[in-house]
């Protein structure tokens, strides 16, 4: 999907069937990382197809055989990458250039490369201070032992530290300060870990992990809880709605699972059968205004769309890490929600949904800021108003590339 721009509408607004979804991309990420550090005695099933966890796998070959005195590891856009990169090549031999996107290059990275600095990482900044890119010089020799980081930040910063604890020499000990962020990707971080036979202890603000060795294992990667989100709020804004979602469960690793709850307050049931999740439209939704956002803040968009949409004047919290994301998320959202009359005010750390002024255009064109969770978050409006414009379509090839494809499939007018 190459095209600038493209034109959605749904004559039906009835949506049944069965959706695929990809591989998770956040538990693909971290079993490629796991993967590398347990040398060939991790197989990995079900791996995502997304952008980020293509280039991902492609980096780690690259750091693997070296080409060159100094090698240059380009990550264009993907973030969850460039963390993880950034803990992973200072174990290997070789000496890096790890670099992105324009954008990626503007996206914070100093407080990890500072933890990593204090535990004998070998790290310079080649351009400004606190960003990418990075000189890495790799087989690090290990000094301290014991770090603290903000857990207000980005619990990727965290997930990259422990994805390489064990294999370092004195093992390690990570003091979260403050409140953290995202807990449910750091339990998923430390969840795979434990299927490959690493252990750890978490007492209260501190997690510890000793050197041991990553054992023999193979990692089923779930479905993807994010992708499955745009689904619920496809389901929540139809006149009518089922869909079935295979593969995904009740137990998941993944933080994003708490769509479950958050849409069943927006008219979507959830049902977890044999065959797979089941979402069906249900015409009662709750009156809940209150949304706290803090543990799965990928799904804020969203929500404030599917608000927005259904006129549902809502609060949100929790939103602290969006501003630094593949865009300023929430100025991004204001600009787009304000497009048909809907409102993001904010109030400190919370977030105010006003849907007073909610009018519907006949044509309607939403701009993706580089960002894949926008294209998503707002393709479901064809379901509201007659036709929609996405702008750069391409941006869903970082997470969820089949999605133009399984929206056609769910009779959506693609042109």
């Amino acid at each position: 999907m190459n095209q600038q721009v493209i034109t959605l509408t749904h004559p039906s607004k009835i949506i049944n069937g069965t959706v695929q979804l990809t591989g998770s991309k956040s538990e693909s990420n971290r079993a490629l990382i796991i993967q590398a550090l347990g040398k060939e005695k991790v197989q990995i099933k079900n791996l995502s197809q997304a952008f980020d966890t293509v280039t991902l796998k492609e980096a780690l070959q690259l750091a693997a055989n070296p080409q060159s005195e100094i090698n240059k590891i380009d990550i264009g856009p993907a973030g969850t990458a460039m963390r993880f990169l950034t803990a992973y090549l200072n174990l290997i031999k070789g000496n890096f250039i790890l670099t992105g996107s324009e954008r990626m290059q503007q996206r914070p990275i100093g407080i990890l490369v500072d933890a990593l600095k204090t535990i004998g990482a070998d790290i310079h900044y080649e351009s400004k201070s606190g960003f990418p890119p990075l000189k890495i010089e790799g087989g690090m020799i290990q000094g301290k032992d014991k770090i603290s980081i903000k857990g207000n930040i980005s619990s990727q910063y965290i997930s990259a530290l422990l994805l390489i604890a064990a294999t370092l020499k004195k093992g390690l000990t990570l003091e979260i300060e403050g409140e953290l962020t995202s807990r449910p990707y750091v339990t998923m971080t430390l969840n795979m870990l434990r299927e490959v036979g690493v252990q750890y202890e978490w007492v209260n603000n501190t997690i510890h992990i000793s050197h041991q060795e990553i054992q023999e294992a193979t990692i089923y990667v779930e479905p993807d809880w994010s992708a499955a989100s745009y689904w619920y709020a496809i389901v929540a804004l139809s006149n009518s709605g089922s869909i079935v979602l295979p593969g995904l469960r009740k137990n998941s690793l993944q933080g994003d699972i708490a769509i479950v709850e958050i849409m069943s307050h927006f008219g979507v049931a959830s049902s977890f059968e044999e065959d797979g999740l089941h979402l069906t439209k249900i015409s009662e939704p709750s009156g809940k205004t209150f949304f706290d956002m803090k543990e799965c803040p990928d799904l804020a968009q969203t929500i404030v769309v599917v608000a927005a949409a259904l006129r549902r004047d809502i609060s949100l919290t929790g939103l602290e890490t969006l501003k630094i994301k593949e865009t300023d998320r929430i100025a991004a959202l204001k600009t787009e929600i304000g497009k048909f009359g809907a409102k993001l005010v904010e109030d400190g750390t919370t977030y105010h949904i006003k849907t007073d002024e909610v009018f519907e255009p006949t044509t309607i064109s939403f701009a993706t800021y580089e960002d894949h969770r926008m294209a998503m978050a707002f393709a479901p409006l064809a379901l509201v108003f007659k036709n929609i414009n996405i702008e750069e379509p391409h941006v869903v090839e970082k997470s969820y590339p089949d999605f133009w494809k399984h929206l056609a499939d769910q009779n959506f007018i693609i042109t």
